[in-house]
């Protein structure tokens, strides 16, 4: 890096600082998740800008992995739940217990405590647990006994939910949904990248592969505070707010997005920007982060739901329907 700051140090970082330990990051992270080099940068912009990602795809297609590598090539402390129908509230956020040593009540953490943590299969738990998850997500804390516990900084949950099963699953209501910064799916590789895959395997002669860490949590949160220096230009963020209006009186959409999609929309536009080496975003950083954004903030309306129209498919439209400012920058 050009200012001689490595990934560990702790002090505030420049965009281009952020930008050099991302891709860092992401090379680091492609190691084990070959060919999805977009997604793996979606997924990153939102971990940068401090939000929780949902992803929404069939099984074996690395969303575990995905989640795994980037807490070891991030630096950060990895936990997984998987959620199961019978998970209780406390299973995951942790329990007062009598200490026979001492005999005193003692808060025994649960695996919410940790920087980084996969929440399998989220949908098949239930709607308390589910709410007891997505309110730690929204206030980076528990409270157990009237006593209140912080959780680590940084506190991301990376989600994973599988849409082709319906049995014994309980959907994700579309108000918490709205606690997500973003959701997507990940997508089968190409013949290419999957047989890419299997040659890797069988070189390295081993099942798991071996990630180093390339940053520390002080230096994941130096890149997160790197957002803030990146300009928005005030007809750009007026831009972001035209999109998100535009959900609210679409006529095939009952519910539009609310302020916490105007607030996403930005924060992921700068990290998009972070991840292009700018710090300025454009209407592109607004355009391609949209859908991902959007898309699950917002509720169809019955008879769009029969002829199979999708949110995305609304967000993308109203992408293509809302003018994009004319602005560069100098």
């Amino acid at each position: 890096m050009s200012d001689a700051v490595t990934l560990k140090d702790p002090a505030r970082w420049t965009p281009a600082q952020a930008a050099d330990g991302a891709r860092r990051i992401l090379d680091e992270v492609e190691r084990a998740v070959i060919g999805k080099r977009e997604v793996l940068e979606l997924v990153l912009a939102g971990l940068l800008a401090d939000g929780h990602v949902l992803l929404d795809d069939v099984p074996g297609v690395a969303k575990t992995l995905m989640a795994r590598s980037f807490a070891r090539a991030a630096g950060l402390e990895f936990s997984r739940v998987q959620f199961t129908p019978d998970v209780l509230p406390a299973d995951i956020t942790g329990a007062t217990i009598l200490d026979l040593a001492t005999n005193a009540p003692t808060f025994r953490e649960g695996p919410l405590f940790a920087q980084m943590v996969l929440a399998d299969e989220v949908n098949r738990a239930p709607a308390k647990s589910q709410a007891a998850l997505l309110e730690a997500m929204q206030e980076r804390q528990v409270t157990a006994d009237g006593t209140t516990h912080p959780l680590p900084s940084p506190f991301l949950v990376i989600a994973t939910q599988n849409p082709i099963e319906s049995e014994g699953t309980y959907p994700l209501p579309e108000a918490q949904l709205d606690r997500f910064i973003l959701r997507t799916v990940v997508g089968y590789p190409s013949s290419e990248d999957e047989v890419e895959l299997l040659v890797r395997r069988t070189e390295r002669k081993a099942e798991e592969v071996e990630l180093r860490a390339v940053a520390s949590p002080e230096g994941f949160r130096a890149m997160q505070r790197a957002l803030e220096e990146v300009h928005a230009d005030r007809d750009l963020l007026a831009y972001a707010v035209a999109l998100v209006e535009a959900t609210r009186t679409d006529g095939q959409l009952e519910v539009g997005a609310s302020p916490r999609g105007s607030l996403a929309l930005m924060k992921l536009a700068r990290a998009r920007a972070i991840l292009s080496d700018r710090d300025f975003i454009t209407p592109d950083d607004l355009r391609a982060v949209a859908v991902p954004a959007l898309a699950h903030r917002v509720v169809l309306k019955a008879d769009a739901w029969a002829r199979r129209i999708t949110e995305e498919d609304v967000v993308r439209r109203i992408i293509d329907g809302v003018p994009a400012p004319s602005w560069e920058k100098d």
